[in-house]
């Protein structure tokens, strides 16, 4: 049931929808973001022909609604009530394939983004650059400079020149989709600023270069700290959690398949060739800080645990935080519901 006007789940769950012309790759995205599936598989996938809802709760902070879009939809048809889909969003990532004539794609692009920002002026909205593996770095970034020009001087001619456009290069065949989804989920997360300053105070007395804090299971980073990311470096991340999670998954079970691959006691130490050390350990079950550390740092490796150990106690006080305020909200809601006159004119309440 596509419920569009459910208050309380897009307060506490934001939307976020997915939406571009057909075989733009919107589907692909997301059984490789979010089921694991393999680039080479998702050639098999049939075109989408009804929107799919699907509920993203993988950890504390990864909470929230995608819908999914088939292109061949024409959502402004009077029959249907686009006001209600774009008043509960939080971000409409509108997927561009790279590799065919995109001025179709441009022009459903400023018809999705005037309407939806006529409803909702709080969304953000973000373009993916999608099957940009097939072009060279030179046409990549001629491609995006292109469709950044054409799309802003749409919005202007308009005289919304105040819409802001988030544009990101992405391709299901390398990190480039995570790291996009990384982008776009973080805007939808109110405590990033406590996060990305409980992360500054940490890699600041330990010595270390870069730390990540990972949602396992997509390998979406929820937050880091405020030093540039590099690609390669998120890439290493990336990697090393699936060599975590695997290796668990072979080992880590009892003989009768019970158990759970990733717990408290999860913690990975990875040297590399270049004199820098990669460390992981559990935060949460589905969160997972993954640090950069230079060998002579980590010689002071009780100092990082220590501090690693203050910085998940201080994690657990944020996801505290956020819980008593969706029990309120969740509370705030049913009363508004129980309050709610009914046929014969009396109200709602609770027995």
């Amino acid at each position: 049931v596509l419920d569009f006007n459910d208050p309380f789940s897009t307060e506490v769950k934001p939307r976020i929808l997915l939406m571009g012309l057909r075989r733009s790759g919107k589907s692909s995205i997301q059984k490789v973001v979010f089921h694991k599936m393999s680039p080479n598989e998702t050639l098999f996938l049939e075109s989408t022909n009804k929107i799919c809802r699907e509920d993203v709760s993988n950890s504390s902070f990864v909470n929230f609604q995608i819908w999914d879009f088939p292109g061949q939809i024409d959502f402004f048809d009077p029959t249907f009530d686009y006001e209600m889909i774009f008043r509960g969003t939080g971000a409409l990532i509108f997927v561009i394939d790279s590799q065919d004539d995109y001025m179709e794609a441009l022009a459903r692009l400023h018809l999705t983004v005037t309407r939806a920002y006529k409803v909702n002026p709080d969304i953000n909205f973000e373009i993916f650059i999608h099957k940009v593996d097939g072009l060279s770095d030179d046409h990549k970034i001629e491609t995006q400079r292109d469709i950044h020009q054409r799309a802003n001087d749409d919005l202007a001619d308009a005289g919304l020149e105040k819409i802001h456009l988030s544009f990101y290069l992405t391709s299901i065949y390398d990190h480039s989709i995570f790291e996009a989804f990384s982008k776009v989920v973080q805007k939808l997360i109110p405590q990033l600023p406590t996060l990305e300053n409980l992360l500054n105070i940490f890699i600041s007395n330990s010595g270390i270069e870069k730390a990540f804090l990972f949602d396992v299971v997509s390998k979406i980073y929820i937050a880091t700290d405020s030093t540039p990311v590099d690609m390669q470096t998120y890439e290493l991340c990336c990697d090393m959690i699936d060599v975590v999670i695997d290796i668990s998954c072979i080992y880590g079970l009892k003989d009768d398949g019970t158990g759970t691959p990733y717990d408290k006691e999860s913690m990975a130490i990875i040297k590399l060739n270049n004199t820098t050390v990669l460390y992981l350990k559990e935060v949460t079950k589905f969160l997972a800080l993954v640090c950069f550390v230079r060998e002579e740092s980590f010689e002071r490796k009780g100092l990082i645990d220590y501090n690693f150990h203050c910085f998940r106690k201080a994690i657990q006080e944020v996801f505290e935080v956020r819980m008593k305020v969706v029990r309120s909200r969740k509370h705030q809601s049913h009363a508004r519901k129980d309050k709610r006159p009914t046929a014969n004119g009396t109200s709602r309440l609770p027995l």
